[in-house]
């Protein structure tokens, strides 16, 4: 495996994507004031979260530059290697990893934690598109292959059971199939198989995670259980009204009503404090970035950086849906991060180290570099 010069300072000022770059750090900034406010309560009052963040944004930058110096290809390269070793973290995570909300999804290091399964996201999307780049899933035998090697990190979020992570996984192969190549009729295939297996999938659902999909359809069958945090965001994003009731004005969450409104709820506690305009510009900006994300996809002619690409918005996307409607009560709660948003240092690491990947492809364009085979 022979790796390439990365790019000096000079390739990244010329071509690097100022928009992308300021749009990540707007909605960072209000991830942050979101996390600040979520710790300011009646009862408590406290900044640590926001301040734990804040050293968790400053790590994400020094990855963020690291990213860019190496450059997407080289990462691709090691995409293999860096899957294998996320495989064996995952395997390893089953047996010796910490128990939490019924799943067994993280390494505890005293204060610090880890959560393998954002890692797989960035290895799984650097894996399949070097894979897929290689070997266009255009025949029955190499779709199958590259679901073989996708399905290997699937499984082991199952085993974890992390059914939120296994959704994005699945967003994610999908369009990397997609743009790769896959016939229509294969995709239909699994698509039907998917809805078909949906029966066997909910008895293998763990009894709190049937329930979260039951008070989806009526939290009011259990208000003071399983459908309280459904209820509590609906009231928290409806009382804010169009304007909002103001930055550290929310009842919801200064009350602490609103449960875990750090991390899974974060978007309530924005929407409740900023109203309608304010998530309207969230939204936006999430809109703009998974533009300029594409944007990068489409002008490159590296076939690899067109899935890298497609992979990240996969990913960013699927968990911005989820996170925002799970906040109105309009999808199931699966306790996925608002990308940039929410508290916790393994998901905005490996977000921005994602959104890196993208901003590399950007940078390559400008340096005019041809790409080189895998």
């Amino acid at each position: 495996m022979t790796l390439e010069s990365g790019y000096g300072w000079g390739d990244i000022r010329r071509g690097l994507d100022r928009v992308m770059l300021v749009i990540i750090l707007c909605l960072f900034a209000l991830g942050l004031v979101s996390i600040y406010s979520a710790g300011v309560g009646v009862r408590v009052s406290t900044a640590t979260n926001a301040l734990k963040q804040a050293t968790w944004g400053t790590m994400s930058a020094l990855v963020y530059v690291a990213v860019l110096r190496i450059g997407y290809q080289n990462l691709v390269r090691m995409g293999y290697w860096i899957y294998g070793a996320t495989l064996v973290l995952l395997i390893v995570l089953l047996v010796m990893g910490s128990a939490s909300r019924g799943a067994v999804s993280w390494f505890r290091f005293g204060p610090f934690s880890f959560q393998p399964a954002e890692l797989g996201k960035v290895s799984l999307i650097l894996a399949m598109s070097r894979f897929c780049s290689r070997y266009p899933p255009d025949s029955l035998k190499k779709l199958a292959a590259a679901l073989a090697l996708a399905g290997e990190s699937v499984i082991l979020i199952l085993l974890q059971p992390d059914l939120g992570s296994a959704l994005v996984y699945g967003a994610i192969i999908f369009a990397i199939l997609v743009v790769a190549g896959a016939p229509a009729k294969y995709l239909g295939a699994l698509v039907v198989f998917g809805l078909a297996a949906m029966p066997f999938f909910w008895r293998t659902l763990k009894a709190y995670q049937k329930l979260r999909l039951v008070v989806f359809l009526d939290p009011y069958i259990d208000p003071q259980g399983a459908g309280y945090n459904v209820i509590q965001s609906r009231i928290a994003v409806g009382s804010g009204g169009l304007w909002g009731k103001g930055f550290l004005q929310g009842t919801q969450g200064r009350l602490h009503f609103l449960p875990e409104p750090h991390t899974d709820f974060i978007f309530s506690v924005f929407a409740e404090e900023f109203g309608f305009v304010g998530s309207v510009i969230v939204v936006l900006l999430f809109s703009i970035l998974f533009w300029r994300v594409l944007r990068a996809a489409f002008r490159t002619k590296d076939t690899r950086a067109k899935l890298l690409c497609v992979g990240v918005v996969a990913w960013t996307w699927f968990q911005v849906m989820e996170s925002v409607a799970m906040s109105m009560g309009l999808a199931p709660i699966t306790g996925l991060p608002l990308p940039l948003f929410s508290y916790g240092g393994s998901s905005l690491v490996m977000t921005v180290t994602g959104l890196a990947l993208a901003q590399s492809v950007a940078v390559s364009q400008a340096r005019g570099k041809r790409p080189s085979i895998v």
